[in-house]
């Protein structure tokens, strides 16, 4: 029986909700703690989670409320034949409640919303009705439904779904809440014990997965979480600026967000490596290297230890204190650790033979021959302190000290690599690169722990070198780690091989590996072109199969004279600027100055990346080197082999290239004058 004008009824609810969230924020705004805090700190911290409270209630005008909702056939419950008639739940972003406390929007990570991404006509886990909702401008303007479990009903694909995911992109990136796929919310809601690394390919919504991943944890293990915390990591500063939209329009306000250089930044990083040190620098090896170097601060003791306590000398022969070392050396713990050990080992000893006399010495007299002089200046002889960057300083700038850790590990050659040769005086002076700030962090944590998180999300991880990998496991040692990147978009020298490879690094080597290989943003032609380098850049990848069809979204240009090509991406520019969208100008990092000369004198302003796109400066100018990640409604590239040719090698060349071909949600024009790579046809 169909239900009298249902698109009034569904707006009177919407309106009914919007009204309701506005009076959960001013019942928080009315709070009055003043007689319910015990002194000042309470009430700051208590006045900051209100704070953060009423932010996350804030009402977001273009943002809809609710998305969909679920006709279930039953109560929901622990007895679902409870009662002959089901409950009907609006699915949306946040919880929403009226006056008595009955639900009128429920989050879409409650148990009872799941049924909303994963019901099928085939498994309708009770859901007799699913209904998809489309706005305009923020107003409720459509819906559809899905009758699960009428036989009578054929299944189609939804076009409100297509439409989402069509729509086009102005701004950064936003949540896909919406769309979440049966495949992706499996990921999107696995538990938090385990680690999941996620083989995507373009388009396939793994970022996305990440950052939805991470708001179902906050919600499911939020007291857990809230104390322990999550951490995003990218690969630049425009990409995190691109995603950082998403997880606050799903109400998670306090997620941090870094890239592994911030990570690592124990010293200012002036510098840059060439490929190959910068590999090595990387390499896993340098791990033992640098725990061989902190190590070798310890020497045996040669001398007895004499211990004077008021008119009595205690001593401790040498041959004791050896042994006291070598076993701390043997328990392997960090040298900050064990130097923190030592002097109360041989404060014990001394106790023992003060017991032996006959005194009888507490915990308080164990600690103040910790603190003795004699046995400070021992502990300070035997095991000094370890400064991780005047260690770092010294292996890459003393040929003897680096030959002696690296014995076994590094060629001689590899050795001369990695060695400065112009060394450095002091720490301050040094132009340290990034892949030396890495060594450092291995260098810290070997002397003290590094803090670890509740769970950490790391995006476009193909790109990370083993040091990395190790720099980034510190963070979640005893915590878990969501894993995302594409072995086809690797375009670093030391670009990882294999996700087993990367697990074992991050120090998670049992975790599960999914793939998603449903492209839902590139369309079919697009990344059916793109797909013809897999072969030579990711052996044995799966292949990318688009949902999306769009007949004319690829166009191959070639300009016959090279004079005019920077005119003909300028005029291919302004051909998508006649669309709705946004735009995107890749080109190879070395011809950004000719392109960005060439859009100022044809009158266009454009953006640089991270910068957020409006309905009025829509075309951004990209470097090919930060494409990754992106994504546009239009994209223009200019001069494919300059793409490749900026790249110390053909593969990684042409990985640049794949990503660079991939950022297109609409449509793509290639523009060259030179050929093609013959990959491509």
């Amino acid at each position: 029986m169909s239900e009298p004008d249902p698109l009034g009824r569904e707006r009177a609810h919407l309106t009914a909700s919007r009204a309701a969230l506005r009076t959960m924020r001013e019942d928080v705004q009315a709070l009055d703690i003043r007689d319910v805090t015990a002194n000042w700190v309470n009430a700051a911290v208590l006045e900051s989670q209100i704070e953060e409270r009423i932010k996350a209630l804030a009402d977001l005008s273009h943002t809809p409320l609710f998305f969909g909702r679920l006709d279930y056939l039953h109560r929901v419950g622990a007895d679902r034949a409870e009662g002959a008639e089901g409950e009907r739940f609006y699915i949306g972003r946040r919880h929403v409640h009226d006056a008595d406390g009955d639900p009128m929007v429920i989050d879409w990570r409650a148990p009872v919303s799941q049924p909303f991404y994963r019901a099928s006509r085939k498994d309708p886990l009770d859901v007799g009705l699913r209904r998809r909702f489309g706005y305009t401008g923020g107003e409720l303007t459509a819906y559809e439904d899905e009758h699960l479990t009428d036989p009578a009903e054929r299944e189609q694909t939804s076009k409100l779904l297509q439409a989402e995911i069509e729509r086009p992109r102005v701004g950064p990136m936003r949540d896909i809440v919406a769309t979440i796929q049966p495949e992706q919310d499996e990921i999107v809601r696995s538990g938090l014990g385990g680690t999941v690394c996620v083989q995507g390919g373009p388009g396939t919504g793994k970022t996305a997965v990440g950052l939805h991943r991470v708001a179902y944890l906050l919600y499911a293990h939020r007291e857990r979480l809230a104390r322990t915390g999550t951490l995003v990591i990218g690969p630049n500063r425009s990409f995190l600026h691109y995603i950082e939209q998403v997880l606050p329009a799903l109400g998670e306000l306090e997620v941090k967000q870094s890239t592994v250089d911030d990570l690592v930044a124990h010293v200012e990083v002036r510098g840059t490596d060439p490929s190959d040190a910068a590999v090595i620098k990387g390499d896993a090896r340098m791990a033992e290297v640098l725990r061989r170097a902190v190590r070798s601060h310890v020497t045996m003791p040669a001398e007895p230890l004499m211990v004077v306590r008021g008119s009595r000398r205690w001593r401790v022969p040498a041959y004791e204190l050896e042994e006291m070392v070598r076993e701390l050396l043997d328990r392997d713990i960090r040298y900050g650790a064990a130097r923190e050990a030592l002097p109360q080992r041989i404060a014990h000893a001394v106790l023992v033979r003060m017991e032996q006399a006959g005194e009888a010495p507490d915990d308080r007299v164990q600690d103040a021959v910790a603190r003795n002089p004699a046995v400070k200046a021992a502990v300070k002889t035997v095991w000094p302190p370890v400064d991780p960057a005047k260690l770092v300083l010294r292996l890459l700038s003393d040929p003897d000290f680096l030959a002696e850790q690296a014995e076994g590990l590094l060629t001689a050659e590899e050795q001369k690599t990695v060695l400065w040769t112009k060394p450095a005086r002091s720490v301050r002076a040094a132009k340290w690169s990034s892949a030396d700030a890495v060594l450092i962090d291995e260098a810290n944590d070997l002397v003290q722990r590094t803090h670890s998180l509740g769970h950490v999300v790391l995006d476009e991880a193909q790109d990370l070198s083993p040091m990395q990998y190790r720099a980034v496991g510190r963070r979640c040692t005893t915590g878990s780690a969501t894993v995302l990147g594409d072995l086809a978009q690797g375009t670093t020298p030391w670009a990882t091989e294999s996700w087993q490879q990367a697990l074992t690094h991050l120090g998670k080597p049992g975790a599960a590996v999914e793939e998603l290989t449903a492209g839902f943003r590139v369309p079919r032609e697009v990344i059916a072109y793109a797909s013809r380098l897999l072969p030579d850049i990711a052996p044995g990848l799966a292949e990318v199969g688009s949902v999306r069809e769009a007949p004319g979204s690829l166009e191959v240009r070639e300009v016959t004279d090279v004079a005019e090509l920077d005119v003909a991406v300028v005029a291919a520019c302004e051909d998508s600027l006649r669309q709705e969208g946004s735009i995107g100008l890749i080109a190879a990092d070395a011809r950004i100055p000719a392109l960005a000369e060439a859009l100022m004198s044809a009158g266009h302003a454009y953006l640089s990346p991270g910068e957020e796109t409006t309905a009025e400066s829509r075309l951004t100018l990209v470097p090919a080197s930060l494409a990754k990640g992106l994504e546009y409604d239009y994209v223009v590239l200019d001069e494919p082999a300059a793409v490749i040719d900026a790249e110390p090698d053909e593969r990684t060349g042409l990985r640049r290239l794949y990503v660079s071909l991939t950022r297109a949600v609409s449509g793509l024009t290639l523009l060259h004058a030179s050929p093609l790579p013959h990959q491509l046809g």
